[in-house]
């Protein structure tokens, strides 16, 4: 029951974390500061400027009145860093005057900075009209209140959306904390939180063009194009499965259902992903749940692919039938599997939006690397000991070349892992889903011929059940009259010198009554 309730809060907690591009909440000044997104907006092409443009748009509004407007910020890497490492301070006047300390040369106001970028909207915005920022509302996309137009000449940038209850003195030019609405009675200093709605959208291209590209519009830079990636392995899982379903009819044996389970937890992970990834491309929402089952069906596949690779590197199915070190074996396999969803849970809960870091480079990335070293160790010495005391070549034959691929499998993400550190953000999620999927489809095709029935059947044992059955078998076999038992008389060295020039030698049953033979053989 415990177990139960830890992974429904863990899964509950992911799904109220999960965010997309189309950006739907409300914001309350009790809260102070409240990070909204990160997103990547993708090169401008200067030939076709208006169609590689980022745009931010949508509405902000409040059914409260708001004495002095709070700040909606839209900021590069550059200007975040200090804005939000400040935002923890205790005394919030303080904070909101560090926050924007570095922020006072660099972004735009009418009084304070007209040579500034476009970086704050005043906020919220009065009710049925434009932000009283947007000055050029032609510029504002249709049935929206304000509009942000990103230009990145030199190369992608991650840009960062928050809000904050700060505002901007127009006389002083000096940022203060807004705490809220006065009480009612005007005699007492606290004061009343006042609430904020947001709906609003974050793309690459422009929302008035029709035919834009829906495999990169909705997504941020570092997203783009992995639908085409889920879509292409997907393909070749609904090929491979359908082959591995007759394969495991045609031959039911315990190796092979293992494996088809593995590989059809693999393809409904991939669909979840792929419906997810589809319709976010549509609305920029998807189906958040459906993306976290996915991810985690997609571990359990992994270790379930694991646990197989262990057991028949301890012999399983191929030498013996009986399996040695059970609790050790199911044991290091669950802990595998739990770590990895804690670093799933960890990778989307707890890492700062500022590092600029993948799962890897965590303190759980780095243990679950090490337990998979250590487990990759353990199987290449339980599959020498099989190897040793197996004599029969085409198991051995099936032996090696298992074991070659299987190493494959299981040294190719630590090794990416330590290349992604030299990798760009921007680009490091599609590289490490791509080698990731590539190198699982590859395991799994490798296995799937591997275990191909007229191939297995040469060196894969029969089941426990029918084990016991030829068993049986034999024993009847054994208590026929013409099997030689283990009382036939055997010749000696001494009893025939000339033995070796024979071609066959021939035993005899013993006679009744103590009679002995007279003749010699030959």
């Amino acid at each position: 029951m415990c177990i139960n309730k830890v992974t429904f809060l863990l899964l509950w907690t992911l799904f109220l974390c999960a965010s997309s591009e189309h950006i739907k909440g409300q914001f309350s000044t009790q809260e102070f500061f409240k990070f909204l997104v990160k997103f990547g907006f993708q090169k401008t092409d200067i030939h076709f400027q208006k169609e590689t443009y980022g745009y931010i748009f949508g509405n902000i509004t409040s059914n409260q009145h708001f004495k002095y407007p709070i700040t909606f910020a839209v900021l590069d890497r550059r200007h975040f860093i200090h804005y939000y490492k400040n935002r923890d301070i205790i005394d919030k006047e303080t904070a909101c005057q560090v926050m924007f300390q570095n922020l006072n040369s660099s972004a735009y106001h009418p009084k304070c900075n007209t040579c500034g970028q476009d970086l704050f909207r005043r906020i919220p915005c009065p009710e049925g009209k434009l932000c009283v920022d947007e000055d050029t509302p032609w510029n504002v996309i249709k049935s929206n209140q304000f509009t942000y137009v990103i230009q990145n000449t030199g190369q992608p940038r991650f840009w960062y959306i928050s809000m904050v209850s700060c505002y901007l003195d127009e006389v002083t030019c000096s940022w203060h904390h807004y705490t809220g609405a006065p009480s009612a009675d005007n005699k007492t200093l606290t004061h009343i939180p006042q609430d904020i709605q947001y709906d609003f959208w974050l793309v690459n291209g422009s929302p008035n063009i029709s035919l834009y590209n829906t495999l990169v519009y909705q997504f941020s830079f570092d997203r783009q194009n992995t639908l085409e990636l889920y879509l292409l392995f997907w393909l070749c899982y609904i090929i491979l499965l359908p082959v591995q379903i007759y394969a495991v009819r045609t031959q039911r044996h315990p190796v092979t259902k293992l494996f088809t389970c593995s590989l059809l937890l693999e393809f409904i992970a991939l669909c979840f992903n792929v419906l997810h990834t589809a319709k976010f491309a549509i609305d920029g929402i998807g189906f958040e749940g459906l993306a976290v089952a996915g991810d985690i069906i997609d571990i359990m596949s992994r270790t379930l692919f694991m646990l197989l690779l262990l057991l028949l590197a301890k012999g399983w199915a191929v030498t013996r039938l009986e399996l040695t070190y059970k609790p050790l074996v199911f044991g290091v396999w669950l802990a595998y599997g739990i770590v990895n969803i804690l670093l799933y849970v960890w990778n989307t809960t707890e890492v700062d939006i500022i590092e600029e870091i993948d799962e890897y480079q965590t303190w759980p990335g780095w243990l679950v690397l090490t337990l998979r070293v250590a487990i990759m160790v353990w199987f290449i010495l339980e599959l020498r000991n099989t190897m040793i005391y197996e004599h029969n070549i085409t198991k051995l034959n099936f032996l090696l070349h298992f074991g070659a691929s299987s190493l494959v499998w299981f040294v190719y993400l630590p090794i990416i892992a330590l290349i992604a550190l030299q990798i760009s953000p921007l680009w490091r999620f599609k590289f490490l889903l791509g080698i990731t999927y590539s190198a699982d489809c590859l395991a799994y095709c490798v296995m799937a011929h591997l275990l191909w029935p007229t191939r297995s059947e040469q060196y894969l044992l029969l089941t426990s059940s029918d084990f016991t059955a030829n068993v049986e078998e034999l024993d009847e076999f054994d208590e026929s009259p013409h099997v030689v038992h283990s009382d036939t008389i055997a010749l000696t060295t001494a009893e025939s010198i000339n033995a070796d020039d024979e071609d066959v030698i021939f035993t005899r049953p013993p006679l009744k009554n103590g009679a002995t033979y007279s003749n010699h053989l030959g």
